[in-house]
């Protein structure tokens, strides 16, 4: 009798053990995917709107705000100046960005810049904007770097770089390299932000894909551009 209690008293434990064992190992787990999910969401998810594919201007501003918002996205690079041209005034810049931070969103600038004598439109300073984006990967290294710090010292706004140079020593606040296509994860790492061109994906699952990629293992993503989103139906 004595050593039957004993063997039931030892079955107990064991099992209480066992059982103690894979509750902590699933509130480990969980705990995990919680702070990974919570580190992902503060990441910035980047919708880049640029007006050589479609325009957005006034008339389609909120448009692109609602489906940024339903998309998961958290920050638009706004293209505001396109190879010299400044596209709107300072009031309708002011109003976008109004409307983009009562969505609670953030809001770049993005400056299209090809040629090294195309200067930074000081107007755009000052006007409640998240940052400043340089996309200026056509002209030289040195006419990028020039460009970068007279941003970083007239701005006073948080900086970024959107750059097709892999190995790119320009430090702003934000450097996101266009990462596009499979071919180039290999770039994809920690301390840059990665990028997902829809052009380059052959269907929305491949999208998805490369897009959890580049958010998981880098600090953030841009995916260009919201055009080639509405055109695919992604």
């Amino acid at each position: 009798m004595a050593s039957s209690r004993r063997k039931q008293r030892q079955g107990k434990t064991r099992r209480t053990i066992a059982y103690s064992a894979i509750a902590i190992a699933l509130v480990v787990t969980l705990a995990f995917l919680y702070l990974s999910s919570q580190n992902n969401q503060a990441k910035p998810v980047i919708l880049y709107v640029n007006q050589g594919n479609g325009v957005v201007n006034g008339t389609n501003f909120g448009q692109m705000l609602s489906f940024a918002s339903s998309h998961g996205f958290n920050t638009i690079f706004f293209q505001a100046y396109r190879e010299g041209v400044l596209l709107f005034t300072s009031s309708e810049l002011r109003s976008f960005v109004n409307q983009t931070h009562a969505d609670h969103q953030k809001i770049f600038f993005a400056l299209y810049i090809t040629n090294s004598t195309q200067a930074i439109p000081e107007t755009i300073f000052g006007l409640g904007e998240d940052g400043i984006n340089l996309d200026m990967s056509t002209v030289g290294l040195p006419a990028q770097e020039s460009l970068l710090q007279s941003l970083s010292t007239s701005c006073g706004c948080r900086t970024a770089v959107t750059t097709t140079d892999m190995a790119s020593p320009l430090k702003p606040d934000l450097l996101i390299l266009e990462t596009y296509g499979l071919a180039m994860q290999q770039y994809v790492r920690q301390g840059i932000i990665a990028s997902v061109g829809v052009f380059a994906t052959s269907s929305q699952q491949d999208y998805q894909s490369e897009f959890r990629y580049a958010l998981t293992n880098s600090d953030g993503v841009m995916v260009f551009d919201y055009a080639g989103l509405l055109k695919t139906g992604y």
